[in-house]
């Protein structure tokens, strides 16, 4: 979905001009970005968090001539998913209404007559006389 496409749907969803919105949503990013600008975090409960990473300087090679290029320290933008958008994404029916559970942990059936290899794994290997 491009930023056009997001303008279009949110327009529609709760039936503003379509400038309207685009303005909603330009000023939405713009938050975002002059807090990140300022050093801050941004945090959408559900949804994710912004952060700011820092990179140190380091040397890098320029891949057509072969000579080491320095590249200077920087900080980079960084978004973690919310644990809700990832249960939402993994979830095969997503609805933004069901809580988040816990995927149910998988059980592994044990025979009752366990072989050698599994009982020797267990115990040590067999002594024989």
């Amino acid at each position: 979905m491009t930023k056009a496409g997001l303008v279009d749907k949110v327009a529609a969803t709760i039936q503003l001009p379509r400038h309207q919105t685009e303005t909603v949503i330009n000023l939405f990013l713009q938050c975002i970005t002059d807090a990140l600008r300022a050093g801050d975090k941004v945090e959408l409960r559900g949804f994710g968090s912004f952060r700011l990473r820092r990179r140190k300087a380091r040397a890098g090679r320029n891949p057509q001539t072969g000579e080491t290029v320095q590249i200077p320290a920087k900080q980079v933008p960084w978004f973690t998913v919310g644990k809700v958008l990832r249960a939402l994404v993994d979830s095969p029916q997503p609805s933004l209404t069901d809580p988040v559970r816990r995927r149910p942990k998988a059980r592994v059936a044990v025979s009752a007559a366990p072989d050698r290899a599994a009982a020797a794994w267990r115990h040590g290997p067999a002594q024989d006389a």
